[in-house]
């Protein structure tokens, strides 16, 4: 269960306290768990590291939009564990719901590595919409961080927030998928305890994009 104590770093959560707060305050989506269908890496432990590095991309694009906010990590690494979910599970509907509510989230999101996500609606514990990428010319394991900027955009529409547009820090630059491994590893070993072999991933995906934020935070984690 220990590898799923992080996956409140790829969550975004938050409270209103009346139905005209939440048309016009940050609207919640949690982001949990992916599936790993074996559609990128290439061994057992990129696949791993994957399962925490693509949610975790993926929440890191939802939160840039001026609308959605980081969520306490702790509380939905809680919901999710308090679930029982084993390796790999598949996250259905009404589970994603339940780790939505007790994280105080509006939305959950689940999917795999194909890359597609399901969007519930937490109130509901109905699947909204299921989102995935189509576009032809993003089907390389080299396009992986435009197909989750792309998914991001799709989730966005789905809860019915408008694109970002222009505003400050909307979207990040393209991450070459190896430096977005080198992330994901270093989350996987973060989420382990292992706090040197994470910096060592993390400092890997800074030299090879020195831009990369999520790391460089990665990397000031563990220190």
């Amino acid at each position: 269960m220990k590898r799923y104590l992080s996956w409140g770093l790829v969550a975004a959560t938050m409270t209103a306290s009346t139905a005209a707060a939440q048309q016009s305050g940050p609207i919640v989506i949690a982001v949990l768990p992916f599936e790993d269908r074996g559609s990128y890496g290439q061994d057992k432990e990129v696949f791993r590291a994957l399962e925490f590095g693509i949610p975790a991309t993926l929440a890191a694009e939802l939160s840039r939009h001026p609308r959605v906010r980081v969520a306490d990590r702790g509380r939905t690494s809680q919901a999710v564990q308090a679930q029982k979910l084993g390796p790999n599970a598949r996250v259905d509907a009404a589970t994603a719901a339940k780790v939505g509510s007790e994280a105080g989230a509006q939305y959950a999101i689940t999917g795999n590595f194909g890359v597609d996500a399901r969007v519930v609606d937490v109130g509901s514990g109905q699947i909204l919409k299921v989102v995935s990428n189509s576009d032809p010319s993003l089907q390389d394991r080299a396009d992986l961080s435009r197909i989750i900027q792309s998914l991001a955009e799709k989730v966005l529409a789905a809860v019915k927030l408008p694109a970002a547009g222009n505003a400050p820090g909307a979207r990040a630059g393209t991450v070459p998928t190896d430096a977005l491994t080198q992330y994901s590893l270093g989350l996987l070993y973060e989420s382990e305890g292992d706090k040197t072999k994470a910096g060592e991933h993390y400092q890997r995906a800074l030299t090879t994009f020195p831009e990369y934020s999520a790391a460089r935070e990665g990397m000031q984690r563990v220190r």
